[in-house]
């Protein structure tokens, strides 16, 4: 059997166009549109295989991946299937004349914790992507008691998460909710249907769903949707994706922040070439986790909460990084919404200290 992998560009694309029979023109959009997926691999006698698939919806609501071309590869192939999980689809529908529809693998009740929460987070992802946009300009804009806005859509956002993941049987805390008691020592889910809702509000993106499963304070996975674009990070506590490619954080010279304090500025180390202030904690992590970003801290303000941190936090900690406590320790996540959180993200302990250091904070 083929072992079927993301194509990122250059010689991968060039195969896959190959054996597609299409013009590498055609598969390069694929690459950068979170909406498309090429997947290529090799076949016995050294034979290559690849697919170009796209998530849509049918005319009645129902998301699925459609092959749009493929060689050697077909609906119901490991990697297919996989990339339709991810996306949040039900099923994947062949081409004309294949195999027809292929239904998408649910986990059973006995399967482990973290592969039936990442199912149910990524058609929860789904679920909200399409409740929002009906939500949009629907209902008042109303001002929480810490100043933050909420809008219709965030209500509609935890109704469409909150009734996927009721088939977990695991204590579902949200931002939109008022906590409820967590047993010791049981994992739970922590959500933010809609993080960046300002950001929505005024259509500037990013906004996001954030969904992190917690088993004694650390996110064992997660999932973050970047809902204005289509990008999706996942984990499963040994590794991250990004679009079906496995990330790492790296060293840089970029930083991404939360907007800034209430009528001051915005610390940064002396090392930062570029600022990034993007309105959406999520998303802003998982720049860190990938690569695309530096570092994240929020030390020089109130702090966040663990909803808007958990999913992107087990993102980061599978590929790799770090996040510390102003005092220079590991993070301990507790089932408390209202617990105000200041922490810095980087790749390594050490890059951890160092921002913590440059931002003159003296951890112990």
């Amino acid at each position: 059997m083929a072992d079927h992998r993301a194509a990122t560009g250059g010689t991968e694309l060039l195969r896959a166009a190959a054996s597609l029979g299409l013009a590498p023109a055609a598969l390069a959009p694929a690459v950068s549109d979170p909406a498309y997926r090429v997947l290529v691999g090799e076949l016995p006698g050294n034979r290559n295989s690849a697919v170009l698939l796209r998530r849509q919806w049918t005319a009645d609501g129902i998301a699925e991946a459609v092959l749009l071309a493929a060689a050697g590869i077909g609906p119901d192939t490991p990697a297919v299937l996989a990339t339709a999980a991810a996306w949040g689809c039900d099923r994947v529908r062949d081409r004309p004349g294949g195999r027809g529809v292929v239904s998408v693998p649910v986990p059973g009740d006995d399967a482990p914790v973290v592969d039936r929460f990442l199912h149910l987070a990524a058609l929860a992802a789904t679920r909200v992507e399409t409740a929002v946009a009906l939500a949009r300009g629907t209902g008042e804009d109303r001002v929480k008691a810490d100043g933050s806005p909420s809008v219709a859509a965030d209500e509609a956002a935890h109704l469409a998460a909150a009734g996927v993941f009721a088939t977990l049987g695991l204590p579902v805390l949200s931002e939109e909710r008022t906590d409820r008691r967590v047993p010791e020592e049981e994992p739970w889910v922590v959500l933010d249907p809609l993080d960046g809702t300002g950001n929505f509000r005024a259509g500037l993106p990013p906004w996001a769903f954030s969904a992190g499963l917690v088993h004694a304070g650390r996110p064992v996975a997660g999932v973050v949707v970047d809902l204005s674009s289509g990008r999706r990070w996942w984990a499963d506590g040994q590794d991250a994706w990004r679009d079906g490619l496995r990330v790492r954080p790296r060293p840089g010279s970029t930083v991404v922040l939360p907007s800034a304090p209430a009528g001051g500025a915005v610390s940064v180390p002396a090392t930062a070439h570029r600022i990034r202030v993007t309105g959406c904690t999520a998303v802003e992590l998982c720049l860190v986790a990938d690569g695309a970003a530096a570092a994240w801290h929020d030390v020089d303000r109130s702090g966040t909460h663990v909803h808007d941190i958990a999913g992107a936090l087990a993102v980061l900690f599978a590929a790799g990084g770090v996040a510390l406590s102003p005092e220079g320790e590991p993070l301990v996540l507790r089932p408390d919404t209202e617990q105000l959180i200041r922490l810095v993200a980087a790749p390594s302990v050490q890059d951890a200290r160092d921002l913590l250091g440059a931002l003159g904070v003296r951890p112990g």
